[in-house]
Parts: C-alpha cells; structure tokens; sequence
C-alpha cells in the first residue's frame, strides 16, 4: 500500500487487511511517502500495535514507485496491491488466491465498489458505477468473470511482477493498466471476476475531484499516445467532448458577434454543442440519480461534467506529451 498525505482512510484501509479471513501468512507492507498531514505517525500507531505491519520509506513520494519498494520488499509468492482509499472485504485475499490457483493467471481483481457518504460523494460513486461516468467498464459496473484487459487493483502472482519488471515509474497514473498490459504481451492473463468487490471511498470535494480527473486523464492521454493500438475508443470520448464544447461555444459567440454587424448569425448554431451536452447531462441525472435523494441528484448535474471536463482537458494534454512538465510542476 502507497500512502502520501492520507491520514482521513488510511486507519480503516489497514485494519480491512488486518481482517482478512486468509488462513495463510499475510505481511502489510506500507510504502511511506513524506507526508505533512499526521500519516506517518499514524502508520507508525498501526505498525507498532501489529507485528504483521511493516513500514518501508517512500522518498520519491508516488504511487509506483511505493508499489515498487513494496514488490521487492515483499516476502511471499501473492502481491495484494492495495489503495489508502479502499477496504477490502474480510474474503478478498481469499478468494483472489483461490482465483489465481483455479485459472492460471498472473493477476485477478474485480469491483471498485466506490461508497460516498455525503450527498457529494454519493453523486461521485454514482457517476463512477453508471456507463456514462467512466466509461462502462467491468472493473466499475461488473459484468462476466473472464480474461480482461485490466482490473482493480490486483493480486498478482509475485514471479508474474519481477518477469514483466514491475511497474513503470515514469508513469504516475494508470500505472496499472500498463503493467496488466506487459502481462498479456508477455503472453499471461489478467483475470476479472465479479466475487472480488472492493469498496472504494471517493473524493470528497469538487476541487479535489477536478484534480483527481485531471491527472488521470493526463496520463491516460500519454498512454495513448505511447500505446496507440491498445486503447479502446472510450478514452477518446471526454476529450472529443471537450473539444467539441469549446469550439461549439466560440462559434455561437462568433454568431452573436455576426447578428450585432447585421449578418446571417448561422454560426449560432454552434450553440447547439452545449444544449445538446446539457441535455445529456439532465438525462443522465434523471436516470442514474433520481432514486438518490435530491441532494445527491443535485450534485451529479455538477459531478458528471467535472469528470468529463477535467479528465478530458487532461488527456489532451497529455497526448501532446505534456504530462511530464504537468507532473514536474504539480506533483502528479
């Protein structure tokens, strides 16, 4: 488990591993980044109140390179990649292990279950269970147990991860799926099964959610364009969103500029881009959400462009290879 700046989900994350029902010998390897916000002195609580808790020093501080440290830490033939931000239920590990024995496969994983608490997180685990916020994916809504292109976090078999090189530490997000995509180049499979369900806890905020969806999309455009032909067309979408957006907007005010010289003011219909998006939007909320309270529903009308926008703002970005000097500069 990576952690940097976490101390509000860690506790609960920790203590799910320390419940898992496995029978066999579990070690929980914490890879510390420096963090600011009482982290470090509450890992240290968790790992001197149970021998199984080990802390390892993170001094660059990102998510691969704490998965890395823990991989070549790690003393046993299973990798469970675990997130600060998720629990796993007390069956996780064993269920996994008996998954990868049954099929052979380098990496089994399943749901992020995302479960908000306040009306804003609830519209977020919402958009991220529905096809129109990310996508659609197994990994988000379910679907048949089966090979797939990637999955959840992971549990790895530990020789898989050494023979591919681990993760890529150049890539700050979506490190995952690159990693499952070395695995099935490599010729093994990465499994995903609907009984592996891991609840995931949202971002609380719309500033923290906007950077969230930022970064991922920002790493999400580098991969694409490294890796061209292995990215689906759903990656494509929110950028093409935005961009459509954007160029419908200027050309609606293009058309109010030609009604104000008195000409035809057709470029008006660029308008047309956004109604069309908005009205999406109020579809999707009156679909998805209006079972969740007016709170929630309210929220989502925000939540679902935030992830559309930003993500797809980062991914152009990030495909005119801009990531790098991103991250340089913030961090991520």
């Amino acid at each position: 488990m990576p952690v940097l700046n976490d101390a509000s989900h860690v506790r609960q994350a920790v203590e799910s591993i320390l419940e898992q029902d496995y029978s066999g010998p579990v070690e929980v390897l914490i890879a510390l980044g420096p963090s600011i916000d009482g982290t470090a002195e509450l890992v240290g609580d968790l790992a001197g109140s149970d021998r199984r808790v080990r802390i390892l020093e993170n001094e660059v501080g990102s998510t691969p390179a704490g998965l890395n440290i823990g991989i070549r830490a790690a003393r046993y033939p299973v990798i469970v990649r675990v997130d600060s931000h998720s629990m796993l239920p007390s069956d996780y590990t064993r269920i996994a292990v008996a998954t990868l024995e049954r099929t052979g496969a380098d990496n089994v994983g399943g749901i992020m279950a995302a479960h908000g608490e306040t009306p804003f997180e609830r519209a977020v685990a919402l958009a991220y269970g529905t096809k129109v916020g990310l996508g659609g994916t197994p990994l988000h809504v379910g679907g048949a147990e089966g090979p797939a292109e990637t999955v959840y976090l992971g549990v790895f078999r530990a020789s898989a991860l050494h023979r591919v090189g681990l993760f890529d530490e150049d890539i700050k997000r979506g490190q995952d799926w690159e990693l499952n995509r070395r695995i099935r180049e490599q010729g093994g499979v990465v499994w995903f099964t609907p009984d592996l369900s891991v609840t995931y806890r949202p971002r609380s905020s719309l500033e923290r959610l906007a950077r969230q969806m930022f970064s991922t999309g920002l790493w999400r455009g580098e991969l694409a364009r490294r890796f061209p032909a292995a990215n689906g067309i759903r990656y494509f979408v929110p950028p093409a969103t935005l961009v459509g957006l954007v160029l419908g907007t200027l050309l609606g005010i293009a058309g109010i500029v030609q009604a104000v010289a008195g000409a035809q003011p057709w470029l008006l219909l660029g308008f047309a881009v956004p109604l069309v998006y908005a009205l999406f939007v109020v579809g999707a909320t009156v679909r998805y959400a209006r079972g969740a309270g007016g709170a929630t529903a309210s929220r989502f009308l925000v939540v679902l462009p935030c992830i559309h926008l930003a993500w797809g703002a980062g991914f152009v970005l990030g495909f005119l290879s801009l990531a790098r000097n991103i991250a340089a500069h913030t961090g991520r």
